[in-house]
């Protein structure tokens, strides 16, 4: 028997929800972020201000991310993997973040993606949305975001740079991927 979340689902009375499956379906979007350079930058200007500038990363993460309504799911190194209820303020984080740390010389990219994906245990994601996002952030340029969501999620002060053909390793060729730019001013 497969559970599936959907609307006024999952809140079923104790004794009729599936005891076994470790995992639920839901739709989410999941937003990747990487610090770009940080080894090099690292290696160049030492451990001491290298834990500065992640120190920086995560407080600013943190701090956007609790105002735009997303949650933090995991720190990844130099990196974050986060997870929103609603692609709109998911791609707000993502492009917020790009120009605060750019303000402060510090750049990131960016990758998102909307879909279903398992909820594991309660404290992690599997599925083709959380894989996507991820081999977006890796494609991404410093100081872009590549999204797989529909344009209508997006804020307004937000515009599609491009639309592109990606090739991702893992996944193969994904096609109508956003280059967004925020319009900040």
């Amino acid at each position: 028997m497969e559970f599936t979340a959907m609307p006024g689902l999952a809140a079923e009375h104790p004794s009729l929800l599936p005891k076994e499956q470790p995992y639920l379906r839901i739709e989410r979007t999941f937003i990747f972020v990487d610090l770009s350079g940080f080894t090099a930058y690292t290696r160049a200007q030492g451990a001491d201000r290298a834990a500065a500038v992640l120190t920086y990363f995560r407080h600013e993460t943190r701090s956007i991310a609790a105002r735009r309504g997303v949650r933090v799911a995991k720190w990844l190194g130099d990196g974050a993997m986060l997870v929103g209820v609603e692609a709109g303020p998911s791609v707000a984080l993502g492009a917020h973040l790009i120009a605060q740390l750019g303000s402060v010389g510090s750049s990131v990219r960016v990758g998102i993606a909307t879909g279903t994906a398992l909820l594991f245990e309660g404290d992690d994601y599997i599925g083709e949305p959380v894989n996507l996002a991820a081999r977006l952030c890796a494609a991404a340029h410093p100081g872009e975001v590549l999204a797989a969501c529909a344009r209508a999620d997006l804020p307004y002060w937000i515009k599609v740079a491009g639309t592109h053909s990606i090739e991702l390793k893992g996944i193969g060729t994904v096609t109508d991927v956003l280059r967004l730019q925020p319009s900040l001013h």
